[in-house]
Protein backbone atom coordinates (compact mmCIF):
# COMPACT_ATOMS: atom_id res chain seq x y z
CA UNK A 1 0.00 0.00 0.00
CA UNK A 2 1.20 3.41 -0.81
CA UNK A 3 -0.42 5.58 2.18
CA UNK A 4 0.25 9.06 2.49
CA UNK A 5 -1.21 11.69 5.07
CA UNK A 6 -2.00 14.33 2.57
CA UNK A 7 -5.11 16.15 2.38
CA UNK A 8 -7.01 18.00 0.19
CA UNK A 9 -7.32 21.75 1.71
CA UNK A 10 -9.35 23.43 -0.80
CA UNK A 11 -10.85 23.49 -4.42
CA UNK A 12 -12.09 25.50 -7.31
CA UNK A 13 -13.85 25.89 -10.67
CA UNK A 14 -13.75 28.21 -13.43
CA UNK A 15 -16.20 27.78 -16.40
CA UNK A 16 -15.93 30.22 -19.65
CA UNK A 17 -18.63 32.40 -20.53
CA UNK A 18 -19.59 30.59 -23.59
CA UNK A 19 -22.72 28.47 -22.72
CA UNK A 20 -22.95 25.90 -26.41
CA UNK A 21 -25.43 23.65 -26.16
CA UNK A 22 -26.45 20.45 -27.96
CA UNK A 23 -28.81 22.55 -30.36
CA UNK A 24 -26.19 24.88 -31.26
CA UNK A 25 -23.93 22.02 -31.66
CA UNK A 26 -26.45 20.15 -34.02
CA UNK A 27 -26.37 23.47 -36.16
CA UNK A 28 -22.47 24.12 -36.66
CA UNK A 29 -22.44 20.23 -37.32
CA UNK A 30 -25.60 20.48 -39.64
CA UNK A 31 -27.42 17.83 -39.22
CA UNK A 32 -30.80 16.88 -37.84
CA UNK A 33 -31.93 18.32 -34.72
CA UNK A 34 -31.84 16.29 -31.87
CA UNK A 35 -28.22 14.25 -33.18
CA UNK A 36 -26.00 15.48 -30.41
CA UNK A 37 -28.16 15.07 -27.50
CA UNK A 38 -28.53 11.29 -28.21
CA UNK A 39 -25.35 10.34 -29.51
CA UNK A 40 -23.39 12.38 -26.60
CA UNK A 41 -25.51 13.21 -23.67
CA UNK A 42 -23.82 16.67 -22.54
CA UNK A 43 -26.72 19.31 -23.04
CA UNK A 44 -24.16 22.47 -22.36
CA UNK A 45 -20.88 22.43 -22.54
CA UNK A 46 -19.01 25.67 -22.22
CA UNK A 47 -16.07 27.29 -24.67
CA UNK A 48 -13.64 30.35 -24.10
CA UNK A 49 -14.53 33.48 -25.53
CA UNK A 50 -12.81 36.86 -26.27
CA UNK A 51 -10.22 37.64 -23.46
CA UNK A 52 -10.71 34.01 -21.78
CA UNK A 53 -7.10 31.78 -21.58
CA UNK A 54 -5.96 28.71 -20.09
CA UNK A 55 -4.04 30.52 -18.25
CA UNK A 56 -6.55 33.40 -17.39
CA UNK A 57 -9.28 30.27 -16.17
CA UNK A 58 -6.89 28.63 -14.09
CA UNK A 59 -5.53 31.56 -11.93
CA UNK A 60 -9.53 31.86 -11.41
CA UNK A 61 -9.95 28.47 -10.38
CA UNK A 62 -6.84 29.12 -8.16
CA UNK A 63 -7.94 31.87 -6.46
CA UNK A 64 -10.68 30.42 -5.39
CA UNK A 65 -9.25 27.26 -4.35
CA UNK A 66 -6.98 29.71 -2.41
CA UNK A 67 -9.58 31.02 -0.70
CA UNK A 68 -11.39 27.44 0.28
CA UNK A 69 -8.09 26.53 1.56
CA UNK A 70 -7.71 29.38 4.06
CA UNK A 71 -4.53 30.22 2.44
CA UNK A 72 -2.94 32.63 0.55
CA UNK A 73 -0.88 32.73 -2.94
CA UNK A 74 2.16 33.54 -0.57
CA UNK A 75 1.80 30.64 1.19
CA UNK A 76 2.05 28.25 -1.63
CA UNK A 77 5.46 26.37 -2.67
CA UNK A 78 5.25 24.99 -5.46
CA UNK A 79 2.56 25.64 -8.72
CA UNK A 80 1.91 22.80 -11.06
CA UNK A 81 -0.23 23.04 -14.06
CA UNK A 82 -2.18 19.56 -14.73
CA UNK A 83 -3.72 19.42 -18.25
CA UNK A 84 -3.69 18.09 -21.19
CA UNK A 85 -3.41 20.92 -23.22
CA UNK A 86 -0.89 23.67 -23.54
CA UNK A 87 -1.76 27.78 -23.73
CA UNK A 88 0.98 27.69 -26.33
CA UNK A 89 4.34 25.08 -26.73
CA UNK A 90 6.94 27.31 -24.49
CA UNK A 91 6.92 27.80 -21.54
CA UNK A 92 4.93 25.89 -19.05
CA UNK A 93 1.44 26.96 -18.90
CA UNK A 94 1.82 27.36 -15.24
CA UNK A 95 4.11 30.37 -15.48
CA UNK A 96 1.42 32.03 -17.24
CA UNK A 97 -1.05 30.93 -14.62
CA UNK A 98 1.88 32.23 -12.05
CA UNK A 99 1.67 35.45 -13.96
CA UNK A 100 -2.25 36.04 -13.89
CA UNK A 101 -2.20 35.32 -9.74
CA UNK A 102 -0.22 38.58 -10.29
CA UNK A 103 2.35 36.46 -8.67
CA UNK A 104 5.53 37.22 -11.81
CA UNK A 105 7.57 38.08 -8.99
CA UNK A 106 7.01 35.90 -6.33
CA UNK A 107 10.07 32.95 -7.73
CA UNK A 108 7.62 30.41 -6.17
CA UNK A 109 8.94 27.59 -8.87
CA UNK A 110 6.12 26.16 -11.55
CA UNK A 111 6.10 23.64 -14.10
CA UNK A 112 3.90 21.40 -16.15
CA UNK A 113 2.83 17.96 -15.71
CA UNK A 114 1.03 16.71 -18.92
CA UNK A 115 -0.78 12.98 -19.05
CA UNK A 116 -3.91 13.57 -20.81
CA UNK A 117 -6.88 13.04 -19.54
CA UNK A 118 -5.37 12.00 -16.26
CA UNK A 119 -2.95 14.76 -15.73
CA UNK A 120 -4.60 15.63 -12.20
CA UNK A 121 -4.69 12.47 -11.49
CA UNK A 122 -0.85 11.85 -11.93
CA UNK A 123 -0.26 15.35 -10.38
CA UNK A 124 -2.31 14.63 -7.49
CA UNK A 125 -0.49 11.31 -6.83
CA UNK A 126 3.09 12.56 -7.74
CA UNK A 127 3.28 15.73 -5.76
CA UNK A 128 1.76 14.22 -2.89
CA UNK A 129 5.35 12.59 -2.19
CA UNK A 130 7.25 15.49 -2.38
CA UNK A 131 4.85 16.46 0.84
CA UNK A 132 5.18 13.91 2.28
CA UNK A 133 8.60 13.69 1.74
CA UNK A 134 8.85 17.75 3.61
CA UNK A 135 10.44 18.99 0.23
CA UNK A 136 7.05 20.96 -0.15
CA UNK A 137 4.21 22.08 2.40
CA UNK A 138 1.54 23.67 0.63
CA UNK A 139 1.10 22.87 -3.24
CA UNK A 140 -1.43 24.24 -5.87
CA UNK A 141 -2.21 22.16 -8.84
CA UNK A 142 -4.43 23.54 -11.74
CA UNK A 143 -6.04 21.75 -14.26
CA UNK A 144 -7.67 24.18 -17.45
CA UNK A 145 -8.56 23.38 -20.55
CA UNK A 146 -9.57 24.80 -24.14
CA UNK A 147 -10.38 21.49 -25.85
CA UNK A 148 -12.55 24.06 -28.20
CA UNK A 149 -9.28 25.11 -30.17
CA UNK A 150 -8.27 21.14 -31.44
CA UNK A 151 -11.89 20.10 -32.54
CA UNK A 152 -12.39 18.59 -35.72
CA UNK A 153 -15.83 19.58 -36.49
CA UNK A 154 -15.87 17.36 -39.45
CA UNK A 155 -15.67 14.03 -36.89
CA UNK A 156 -19.09 14.80 -35.04
CA UNK A 157 -18.79 12.05 -32.81
CA UNK A 158 -15.43 13.70 -30.66
CA UNK A 159 -16.70 17.85 -31.44
CA UNK A 160 -20.05 16.89 -29.31
CA UNK A 161 -18.19 15.52 -26.23
CA UNK A 162 -15.59 17.87 -24.66
CA UNK A 163 -16.32 21.40 -23.21
CA UNK A 164 -13.32 24.01 -21.86
CA UNK A 165 -12.71 24.87 -17.86
CA UNK A 166 -10.62 25.06 -15.36
CA UNK A 167 -10.39 23.57 -11.75
CA UNK A 168 -7.87 23.54 -8.88
CA UNK A 169 -6.86 21.97 -6.02
CA UNK A 170 -4.25 23.05 -3.05
CA UNK A 171 -2.85 19.89 -1.42
CA UNK A 172 -0.98 20.26 1.61
CA UNK A 173 0.56 17.61 5.02
CA UNK A 174 -2.98 15.81 6.96
CA UNK A 175 -2.33 16.25 10.62
CA UNK A 176 -1.87 12.92 12.59
CA UNK A 177 -5.10 12.64 13.83
CA UNK A 178 -7.06 13.42 10.62
CA UNK A 179 -8.62 10.87 8.55
CA UNK A 180 -7.54 12.68 5.43
CA UNK A 181 -4.65 10.44 3.20
CA UNK A 182 -4.34 8.92 0.16
CA UNK A 183 -4.20 5.45 0.25
CA UNK A 184 -3.01 3.89 -3.69
CA UNK A 185 -2.88 4.95 -6.59
CA UNK A 186 -2.43 2.47 -9.75
CA UNK A 187 -1.14 3.76 -13.74
CA UNK A 188 -1.10 1.05 -16.36
CA UNK A 189 0.04 2.81 -19.93
CA UNK A 190 -1.26 0.25 -22.99
CA UNK A 191 0.62 1.30 -26.28
CA UNK A 192 -1.00 -0.33 -28.29
CA UNK A 193 -3.35 2.10 -28.26
CA UNK A 194 -1.41 5.15 -28.44
CA UNK A 195 -2.73 5.92 -31.91
CA UNK A 196 -7.00 6.17 -30.74
CA UNK A 197 -6.26 9.40 -29.38
CA UNK A 198 -3.83 11.71 -30.63
CA UNK A 199 -3.54 15.50 -31.54
CA UNK A 200 -0.44 14.57 -34.64
CA UNK A 201 0.87 17.79 -35.43
CA UNK A 202 2.40 20.49 -33.72
CA UNK A 203 5.02 18.62 -32.57
CA UNK A 204 8.54 18.10 -33.79
CA UNK A 205 7.11 15.26 -36.33
CA UNK A 206 4.47 17.36 -38.40
CA UNK A 207 5.53 21.45 -37.16
CA UNK A 208 3.11 23.79 -38.69
CA UNK A 209 5.15 25.45 -41.11
CA UNK A 210 5.31 22.21 -43.00
CA UNK A 211 3.18 21.71 -46.26
CA UNK A 212 2.82 18.11 -46.64
CA UNK A 213 0.22 17.58 -43.37
CA UNK A 214 -3.19 18.41 -43.64
CA UNK A 215 -4.82 20.70 -41.71
CA UNK A 216 -6.66 17.57 -39.65
CA UNK A 217 -3.37 16.85 -38.80
CA UNK A 218 -3.70 20.12 -35.61
CA UNK A 219 -6.98 18.75 -34.72
CA UNK A 220 -8.04 16.48 -32.22
CA UNK A 221 -8.46 12.50 -33.64
CA UNK A 222 -10.33 9.90 -32.01
CA UNK A 223 -11.38 6.44 -32.51
CA UNK A 224 -13.60 5.94 -29.83
CA UNK A 225 -14.56 2.57 -30.90
CA UNK A 226 -11.07 1.64 -30.22
CA UNK A 227 -10.51 3.19 -26.92
CA UNK A 228 -13.73 2.18 -25.91
CA UNK A 229 -13.17 -1.63 -26.58
CA UNK A 230 -9.42 -1.84 -25.51
CA UNK A 231 -10.73 -0.15 -21.82
CA UNK A 232 -13.43 -2.43 -21.55
CA UNK A 233 -11.34 -5.43 -21.90
CA UNK A 234 -8.85 -3.73 -19.60
CA UNK A 235 -10.66 -2.60 -17.32
CA UNK A 236 -11.68 -5.71 -14.79
CA UNK A 237 -8.12 -6.70 -14.30
CA UNK A 238 -7.20 -3.16 -13.82
CA UNK A 239 -9.87 -2.25 -11.16
CA UNK A 240 -9.32 -6.06 -9.09
CA UNK A 241 -5.33 -4.73 -8.88
CA UNK A 242 -6.10 -0.80 -7.68
CA UNK A 243 -8.93 -2.40 -4.89
CA UNK A 244 -6.46 -4.96 -3.87
CA UNK A 245 -3.83 -2.53 -3.25
CA UNK A 246 -5.99 -0.39 -1.42
CA UNK A 247 -7.25 -3.42 0.74
CA UNK A 248 -11.11 -2.30 -0.20
CA UNK A 249 -14.05 -2.75 -1.85
CA UNK A 250 -16.30 -0.88 -4.28
CA UNK A 251 -19.01 -0.97 -1.17
CA UNK A 252 -16.75 0.85 0.80
CA UNK A 253 -16.57 4.02 -1.56
CA UNK A 254 -19.03 7.13 -0.34
CA UNK A 255 -18.38 8.82 -4.12
CA UNK A 256 -16.88 7.79 -7.21
CA UNK A 257 -15.71 10.52 -9.11
CA UNK A 258 -14.71 9.60 -12.92
CA UNK A 259 -12.72 11.14 -15.65
CA UNK A 260 -16.18 12.51 -17.43
CA UNK A 261 -15.20 10.89 -20.87
CA UNK A 262 -18.97 10.58 -22.71
CA UNK A 263 -22.39 10.03 -21.59
CA UNK A 264 -21.72 6.71 -22.87
CA UNK A 265 -18.38 5.76 -20.89
CA UNK A 266 -20.37 6.87 -17.73
CA UNK A 267 -22.84 4.37 -18.39
CA UNK A 268 -20.34 1.81 -18.99
CA UNK A 269 -18.37 2.23 -16.73
CA UNK A 270 -21.37 2.58 -13.80
CA UNK A 271 -22.50 -1.13 -15.26
CA UNK A 272 -18.96 -2.65 -14.89
CA UNK A 273 -18.45 -1.58 -11.66
CA UNK A 274 -21.67 -1.99 -10.24
CA UNK A 275 -21.42 1.48 -8.53
CA UNK A 276 -24.96 2.74 -7.60
CA UNK A 277 -26.03 6.15 -9.38
CA UNK A 278 -25.69 7.97 -5.46
CA UNK A 279 -22.64 6.35 -5.46
CA UNK A 280 -21.88 8.26 -8.98
CA UNK A 281 -20.84 11.87 -9.70
CA UNK A 282 -21.69 12.30 -12.86
CA UNK A 283 -21.18 16.41 -14.46
CA UNK A 284 -21.10 15.05 -18.13
CA UNK A 285 -24.82 16.51 -19.01
CA UNK A 286 -23.93 20.09 -18.25
CA UNK A 287 -19.94 20.38 -18.35
CA UNK A 288 -18.74 17.68 -21.05
CA UNK A 289 -15.76 16.22 -21.46
CA UNK A 290 -13.23 18.96 -19.72
CA UNK A 291 -10.06 16.46 -20.66
CA UNK A 292 -7.68 16.75 -17.27
CA UNK A 293 -9.93 19.26 -15.52
CA UNK A 294 -12.87 16.79 -15.81
CA UNK A 295 -11.99 14.84 -12.41
CA UNK A 296 -10.83 18.00 -10.31
CA UNK A 297 -14.36 19.73 -11.26
CA UNK A 298 -16.29 16.46 -9.74
CA UNK A 299 -13.89 16.67 -7.11
CA UNK A 300 -14.84 20.54 -6.58
CA UNK A 301 -19.03 20.03 -6.95
CA UNK A 302 -19.16 16.65 -4.70
CA UNK A 303 -17.37 18.87 -1.65
CA UNK A 304 -19.47 22.04 -3.05
CA UNK A 305 -23.28 19.90 -3.43
CA UNK A 306 -21.78 18.37 0.03
CA UNK A 307 -22.16 15.29 -1.46
CA UNK A 308 -18.82 13.85 0.40
CA UNK A 309 -17.93 14.81 4.20
CA UNK A 310 -13.84 14.50 5.65
CA UNK A 311 -12.78 11.03 6.19
CA UNK A 312 -15.06 9.46 3.05
CA UNK A 313 -13.37 7.02 0.98
CA UNK A 314 -13.18 8.02 -3.04
CA UNK A 315 -12.15 6.52 -5.92
CA UNK A 316 -10.74 9.06 -8.73
CA UNK A 317 -10.59 6.79 -11.95
CA UNK A 318 -10.13 7.46 -15.34
CA UNK A 319 -8.70 6.67 -19.50
CA UNK A 320 -5.90 8.89 -21.24
CA UNK A 321 -4.36 8.55 -24.06
CA UNK A 322 -1.64 6.45 -24.41
CA UNK A 323 -3.44 4.36 -23.68
CA UNK A 324 -3.73 4.50 -19.91
CA UNK A 325 -5.88 3.53 -17.02
CA UNK A 326 -5.61 5.47 -13.60
CA UNK A 327 -7.02 5.43 -10.47
CA UNK A 328 -6.70 6.97 -6.76
CA UNK A 329 -8.28 5.23 -3.64
CA UNK A 330 -8.26 8.79 -0.92
CA UNK A 331 -9.99 9.08 1.90
CA UNK A 332 -10.75 13.22 1.96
Amino acid sequence: MQYRKVKILGTGKYMPSMAVTDEEVDRRLGVKPGWAAKAGGVGTRYYVSEGETASSMGAAAARMALEAAGLEFTDIDCLVCTSGTKEQPLPSTASFIQQALGAQDSGVPVFDMDATCLSFLVGLDTMSYMITAGRYRYILLVATEVASAGLDWSHKESAILFGDGAAAVVIGPAEPDEASAIIHTSLHTYSRGARYSEIPGGGTRFPPERSQPSERSFTFQMDGTGIFKMASRLLPDFMDELLSGANTSMKDFQLVIPHQGSAMAMRVLRRKLGIGEQQFMNITPNHGNTIAASIPMGLHEAIVQKRIQRGDRLLLIGTAAGLTLGGMVLDY
